[in-house]
């Protein structure tokens, strides 16, 4: 008897130490999944805790509580009990200063997505750097995705309307979120991988995580350096020319666009950027040779926008080489300014960016575009 007592006791301590060292349990619902609950899923496989986590996909009550982490199900969201879901009547959440209602990815994002990029990068939570990424990576991915789950659209479908605006083209086929949807479905042309839900799932939940890390990733080692890199160039823009509308970048590929714009923005007192503060060209070598050529980039209305501020001259547009050396010149001699060093390679038919083979002949084109 005392034996037996004994080997139910060994029993238990075995299934307690097991339970303490197990990883936590990740619960889901079943069925059709999205986007959102497919990037939660991932998220926290991201974070040592959860990396090796089982995921349970139920809507049963009962199993879900036995799991650690819920997301998307279960009609709650408690961070204390980790509870993840955002379809009750009640929830009215959203990432700071932001104003789209979250989904279960922005929710655990919210929580989890700092120490996602303090691993990542590896700097300490409090790290400037890592709220700056924070506040990116929620912008320009996640909200995105809380929105599609949400049914909030882009633009205010009141507005559009009676604006009389309609697309010229469909583009919800091309989105994350759509080809997540698409995954639900078993691809016959692959017979010999796993079809079933569960397994769809996973492979949906590595798609949008992948995307997920080298936006991050991106966003950390290109995005974030070159903020340092606009910065300089906006703020010494005057000793480049007396306008303060041309700036240069050392080199192609450095992602300027959103911080010229939050630089602008930040010049004018933060709200609507006053003309003086606004660039109308960026120049940047096409690499880091000698003898690189250069170009002369017109910013945008917007970072979303094709329309340039400021575009080059009509008459350059669509021409290239001698031709457009030879109108350049011509337009010089007729004017009476200064003429433009010979070496002109291009202007884009759409006149939003233009070359020459070298930085003194690609400065010159913006000056004079600036004078149009």
């Amino acid at each position: 008897m005392f034996r037996l007592r004994q080997l139910f006791r060994m029993a238990e301590e075995i299934t307690a130490k097991k339970l303490k060292t197990s990883p936590p349990v990740l619960g889901t619902h079943n069925g059709h999944f999205h986007a959102d609950e497919a990037l939660a899923v991932y998220l926290l496989r991201m974070l040592p805790t959860y990396s090796s986590s089982p995921l349970v996909r139920t809507r049963d009550p009962a199993q879900l509580e036995q799991c650690h982490t819920v997301v998307d199900v279960g009609g709650e969201y408690d961070h204390s009990r980790n509870r993840y879901d955002h379809h009750q009547r009640t929830f009215a959440t959203f990432f700071p200063n932001h104003e789209t209602k979250l989904s279960s990815a922005g929710l655990v994002y919210m929580h989890f997505g700092r120490a996602i990029i303090a691993q990542h990068i590896g700097l300490p939570l409090d790290h400037e750097d890592i709220s700056i990424l924070y506040e990116k990576l929620y912008t320009s991915f996640v909200e995105a995705i809380d929105a599609n789950d949400n049914g909030i659209s882009s633009y205010d479908p009141a507005a559009i309307a009676s604006a009389g605006i309609e697309k010229r083209f469909k583009d919800g086929g091309i989105t994350i979120t759509s080809v997540v949807g698409d995954m639900n479905n078993p691809d016959p042309t692959c017979p010999e991988e796993p079809q079933d839900e569960d397994s769809l799932f996973g492979r949906a939940s590595t798609f949008i995580g992948n995307v997920f890390t080298r936006k991050l990733h991106h966003a950390s080692t290109s995005w974030l350096p070159a903020r340092t890199t606009v910065r300089d160039a906006y703020h010494s823009r005057r000793d480049v020319h007396p306008s303060g509308r041309i700036i240069v970048l050392p080199k192609a590929g450095i992602p300027w666009k959103e911080h010229l714009y939050n630089f602008e923005k930040e010049a004018s007192g933060g709200g609507e950027t006053s003309p003086e503060n606004e660039v109308s060209y960026v120049l940047y070598a096409e690499s880091t040779a000698e003898d690189a050529k250069w170009r002369v980039q017109c910013v945008s209305t917007s970072e979303s926008s094709f329309e340039s501020r400021k575009p080059l001259p009509e008459s350059w547009r669509g021409v290239r080489d001698a031709d457009l050396d030879g109108v350049i010149a011509a337009e010089a001699e007729k004017s009476g300014k200064p003429k433009i060093p010979e070496g002109a390679i291009f202007t884009h038919a759409s006149g939003f960016i233009g070359g020459h083979k070298n930085k003194e002949g690609a400065f010159a084109m913006a000056v004079r575009s600036l004078e149009q």
